[in-house]
């Protein structure tokens, strides 16, 4: 039979407390038997010295033990007489007979004689031996371990006064106190194990109850029902699994809303160059449009448009498992910079967007990357500002390598970005105008894939606004050997 953990935690807390109960009664049980028998043994051993003080002082009168021999019952008489609970009859009058002054008929009835008493467990157990050490009085048993006090007169030891060790209870109302306070050890386990039971199960009720609608949310999260959340405001160990699991389940629920984003982005951005290259080429069928060189062109650029989104989007892809080549080793980032930067000057003095460079440090700025990897970084930056950049821009690129990292700034003009949709450029497609022409717009993968890079190399990059107009993207890559 399978158990559920509400079961299993019951049986564990009321287990452990049986165990606590019953360890705590056998204690308890062992304690008072314990302590009963030296409260016995106290009394005996008052009763033993009074016994003793009345042994010397009757061989004193007796100038022997005379008395005793004659009468062997009178060590079990002052040993009665010596025990703490013994002395003489109340009212001093002997029990069975009338009281005096009450003669005839109207007399009170003659209660029956009481039967003897029973002698105590003392006076069956103590016996007297001479100075020879011959017993004179007292049960004929093994000494063997009996407890000897010895017995002086006229400073002499005269005698000894012997007890049998106690083998036990022998006295009634004694075993009975024991056997009473044995029940009521037993009542009292029987009554806390019904409490813990009690205890227990609501315990482990009141456990396993976050548990389950845990259990519960993560079936609907399992099923795709990435808004589910379970209450979390407790501060302990289930509160705070509670809150993991909200958290999980947000951003598996960002995650969906991501995905179904890209794919509907992806299929876009796809069909759209796909729908003028048919277009094109169907009006080419038709013969709407002649084959002319020019055609030919436009459809080649469209092409060439199609693979570089294709082309970025493996790239991205590849970045973001971690499966990008990377060819690292130590080399110069201002050269690697200029060798990039060098290509598109003539670009940018077409667009008429002013060229600035600032470099600072000292030494070179060395850094351990893969050459290949930070050129097409630096690309990606410089095509994104051809393609934002106004015309009669400017664009400042400053590196510092004066510190711990080389940092590169590229900042240009208007147009800028928002203040709050700067850090969702590093998204993939994401655009600030999402009706802005793709031909000059580009795919919105290329800083995702930049980020990519700088976080491969150990490095970050961040967009801030920039003091000219535009957007400030900030390049952090750590030193070579740091």
């Amino acid at each position: 039979m399978n158990m559920g953990l509400a079961h299993k935690l019951f049986l564990a807390i009321l287990i452990a407390a049986g165990l606590a109960v019953i360890g705590t009664v056998l204690i308890m049980q062992w304690s008072v038997h314990r302590g009963f028998l030296r409260y016995l043994d106290s009394l005996e051993k008052t009763a033993v010295s009074r016994l003793a003080a009345k042994l010397e002082q009757k061989y004193s009168e007796d100038l022997g033990w005379h008395a005793v021999r004659r009468d062997p019952a009178l060590l079990g008489r002052l040993a009665a007489a010596s025990l703490p609970e013994h002395g003489p009859h109340p009212g001093g009058e002997p029990e069975g007979e009338p009281p005096p002054g009450h003669p005839g008929e109207g007399a009170p009835p003659v209660p029956k004689p009481l039967p003897p008493p029973r002698p105590h467990p003392l006076e069956e157990r103590v016996f007297l031996m001479d100075g020879d050490r011959n017993v004179i009085a007292g049960q004929s048993v093994d000494i063997a371990g009996s407890e000897l006090t010895p017995l002086k007169a006229l400073g002499n030891t005269v005698g000894y006064l012997g007890v049998v060790p106690r083998t036990g209870l022998s006295d009634p109302p004694q075993q009975r106190f024991l056997r009473e306070q044995k029940i009521a050890f037993a009542l009292v386990a029987a009554v806390v194990v019904l409490l813990s039971a009690g205890l227990s199960l609501i315990m482990a009720m009141r456990l396993v109850r976050p548990l389950r609608v845990l259990a519960a949310a993560t079936h609907h999260l399992a099923a795709g029902k990435y808004a589910t959340r379970v209450p979390a405001a407790s501060n302990d160990e289930l509160g705070t699994l509670g809150r993991d699991f909200n958290e999980l389940a947000l951003a598996l629920e960002k995650n969906e809303r991501a995905r179904r984003r890209w794919i509907a982005d992806i299929s876009h951005e796809l069909r759209t160059p796909l729908a003028i290259l048919r277009g094109e080429i169907e009006a080419l069928q038709d013969g709407v449009r002649q084959p002319t060189p020019e055609a030919i062109r436009s459809i080649h650029a469209d092409i060439l448009r199609l693979a570089r989104l294709i082309d970025d989007l493996y790239q991205l892809s590849l970045s973001d498992v971690g499966a990008l080549t990377y060819r690292k080793g130590g080399l110069d980032l201002e050269e690697v910079l200029e060798e990039t930067l060098d290509p598109y000057r003539q670009e940018f003095a077409a667009r008429e967007i002013t060229l600035r460079e600032e470099r600072s440090g000292e030494g070179t700025a060395r850094v351990f990357g893969d050459r290949e990897r930070l050129q097409q970084l630096f690309s990606n930056l410089l095509d994104n500002v051809l393609k934002y950049t106004d015309p009669g821009g400017v664009l400042e690129i400053r590196m510092d390598w004066s510190g711990a990292s080389v940092v590169a700034d590229f900042q240009d003009s208007a147009p800028g970005v928002p203040a709050d949709e700067l850090e969702k450029l590093f998204e993939r497609l994401y655009r600030v105008e999402s009706s802005r022409n793709r031909s000059t717009g580009g795919a919105g993968l290329g800083l995702a894939i930049c980020r990519n890079i700088a976080e491969a190399h150990g490095g970050t990059m961040t967009a801030r606004p920039s003091s000219l107009g535009g957007v400030w993207i900030r390049l952090e890559l750590p030193k070579a050997g740091r």
